[in-house]
């Protein structure tokens, strides 16, 4: 072997080690350079609702119905009860109490959430449908009066005409309703006003009733269903005694002899709280003999807006009932 080879190998390999670039120390934290931060974006929020003017009656229902004026069931038809019911938002408001919907009354009672909302029926509504026994003893002999038909359930559920529902839904079959069908509802959330009820009155002669506070101001108006039996309509100033959620019905035939008997005609059947059952979702007694204050269960009549005004009503509250136009004592 020549003898320069070595050397020129030692060459080449000097050279090789020279072209390759030297290992750098591992970076320490704070040499490394931060990374540019991600952009937050702010999820989008609805736009809040501006206050609109009134422009037809089932809106004016369904924002009376939300100040705690009832108007009845929702049905979009101005008649006596929602006359009377905006009578009494009127005279809140100070306002000449015309019942109708004139200039003064749309430039003051303006919606304040849209008139119309989505519900999904869901599977939980369609199990609880139950047919309802046409007898009273039958009705007691059920674990409770549920809703017979879908459209009955959605009717009490939102305080809706069944009709109006019909009407907004034109391409529902009601009678083979689905879960997940979405459904148009009105859209009537009570916001309770703020006060405490001092007193309660019923106009006998005008079947309502409208809770006050001290200073007289309307918290609740709605329509009440009055007894036929004028001896049984009591006339003075009575006191609330109890308040009872979720009560029972007691059904006395004795006191119903028009309605079909058990072979016992003493019998009495009791109907367990549930959605129809006559004395429905909440009950007061009043210091007058058989005479109570319940929700209606038929839809059709759904009056009260929500128990908020006669759970705030204290055992005691003072429930004039008059004949006449005023009530018996202020």
């Amino acid at each position: 072997m020549p003898r320069f080879l070595p050397l020129l190998l030692l060459g080449l390999l000097a050279a090789t080690a020279r072209a390759q670039p030297a290992e750098s120390p591992p970076a320490r934290p704070e040499d490394t350079p931060a990374l540019p931060a991600e952009e937050t974006l702010e999820p989008e929020l609805a736009p809040a609702f501006a206050p609109q003017p009134i422009t037809d009656w089932l809106a004016a229902q369904v924002e009376l119905h939300r100040r705690g004026f009832s108007c009845g069931s929702l049905d979009g038809v101005r008649g006596l009860q929602t006359a009377a019911a905006l009578k009494a938002w009127q005279k809140n408001e100070g306002l000449p109490e015309t019942g109708d919907l004139d200039r003064a009354t749309r430039e003051t009672l303006l919606l304040t959430a849209p008139v119309l909302a989505d519900y999904v029926f869901s599977a939980e509504d369609l199990a609880a449908l139950q047919p309802v026994p046409d007898t009273w003893l039958g009705k007691s002999q059920t674990d409770a009066l549920r809703h017979a038909t879908a459209l009955e359930l959605v009717a009490e559920r939102f305080r809706a005409n069944p009709k109006l529902l019909q009407k907004l839904n034109p391409a529902v079959d009601w009678d083979d309703l689905l879960p997940g069908t979405v459904l148009v509802v009105p859209d009537a959330a009570v916001v309770p006003a703020p006060g405490r009820v001092a007193r309660i009155h019923i106009y006998l002669a005008e079947k309502s009733l409208q809770a006050v506070d001290e200073t007289g101001r309307i918290l609740l108006h709605c329509p009440v269903s009055i007894a036929r039996n004028v001896e049984k309509r009591p006339v003075g100033e009575l006191h609330i005694v109890v308040v009872v959620p979720d009560p029972n019905y007691t059904f006395d035939p004795r006191s119903f002899p028009r309605c079909p008997r058990p072979r016992n005609s003493a019998a009495v059947s009791s109907s367990r709280p549930a959605p129809t059952t006559p004395s429905a979702s909440l009950g007061s007694a009043s210091t007058a003999p058989a005479t109570a204050s319940t929700a209606p269960p038929n839809p059709r009549r759904s009056a009260a807006p929500s128990p908020t005004a006669a759970s705030a009503s204290p055992t005691g509250t003072p429930a004039p009932s008059s004949a006449s136009p005023g009530p018996a004592c202020l």
